[in-house]
């Protein structure tokens, strides 16, 4: 269920993926397994998977949402794209926005973002960029 709130699912394609909670007469969802799915999957898929506690192979799972890619396990950090070396403070506000913006209508959203913006606009990784966009190298992200 952890993986649930994950930002990333990545898998290897053999992984299976099953809720089994109706199989012993339990509710179909635990630990917030009916939040979290439907807004993955969506409601129709996490209905069946909920309800029927069927095992869905790796493919199904990403063809769903349930896994957002498939990678061979050593491929898994590669799979993520450098997001541990990447800039942290624009994937943290991204994250916050992701998340705030769950339950805002459009026009709130586009305000919280318009004021997020010009406070990283003033951080340290911002002016990494564009010093090294001009010397044509990459960047060296500080998180700052």
């Amino acid at each position: 269920m952890i993986a649930l709130a994950a930002d990333f699912r990545v898998c290897t394609p053999a992984a299976r993926f099953a809720f089994l909670f109706t199989k012993v007469g339990l509710a179909g969802a635990d630990m917030g397994a009916a939040y979290l799915l439907p807004r993955l999957v969506g409601l129709g898929h996490a209905t069946r998977l909920l309800m029927l506690g069927d095992t869905i192979g790796a493919d199904e799972a990403y063809r769903i949402g349930l896994i957002s890619q498939l990678a061979e396990a050593d491929e898994f950090e590669e799979a993520l794209g450098g997001l541990a070396s990447g800039p942290a403070q624009a994937y943290a506000q991204t994250k916050a926005l992701l998340t705030r913006e769950q339950d805002m209508s459009l026009s709130a959203a586009v305000e919280l973002e318009a004021m997020t913006q010009p406070l990283l606009m003033k951080g340290q990784d911002y002016a990494e960029f564009h010093t090294a966009f001009t010397a044509g190298r990459q960047p060296r992200w500080q998180g700052r």
